[in-house]
């Protein structure tokens, strides 16, 4: 195998799961009710703003290693770590539900990082390391939120 088209095969991966994530946070954005709504509500736009911008970086460095970044919802459903969530789901659920995708995500990261690593492919290692400390860092001020004292 080509390591290089293994490392467009990993991020085509972890692309899938940033969509599938990103339409989860729109959902609970849109779904989110209750006396925590309106501190929710924003943070789960900002995640998925900072998702999308992931969305199209990822596509964009598969682009740059001369590969083709998937883009049918049917393939990443597919191929995602990452499942769909219901609309019925409470605050606290909506945020175990965003933890456990970050445990998805950052277990692919690391998929994608060994892949990099076999090539020496920097730039791909840059963009793994920055993820991978901005989902450990959101994790952590999630799980403190989610204390149910």
């Amino acid at each position: 195998m080509d390591l290089n088209n293994k490392t467009v095969d990993t991020l085509n991966i972890l692309l899938a799961d940033y969509h599938i994530h990103y339409q989860k946070l729109r959902n609970f954005h849109w779904n989110i009710t209750g006396p925590h709504f309106f501190e929710l509500h924003a943070k789960f736009e900002e995640f998925y703003e900072d998702a999308k911008l992931k969305i199209d970086e990822i596509a964009e460095r598969i682009l740059t290693l001369r590969g083709k970044p998937v883009s049918n919802f049917s393939v990443y459903l597919d191929i995602s770590n990452i499942n769909e969530a219901s609309t019925i789901l409470t605050d606290y659920e909506m945020v175990s539900t965003i933890l456990e995708d970050h445990k998805l995500l950052l277990k692919q990261l690391k998929i994608v990082t060994v892949a990099a690593e076999e090539t020496k492919d920097d730039g791909t290692l840059d963009i793994t390391g920055t993820y991978i400390g901005e989902i450990e860092k959101t994790s952590w001020m999630l799980n403190a939120w989610n204390q149910k004292n």
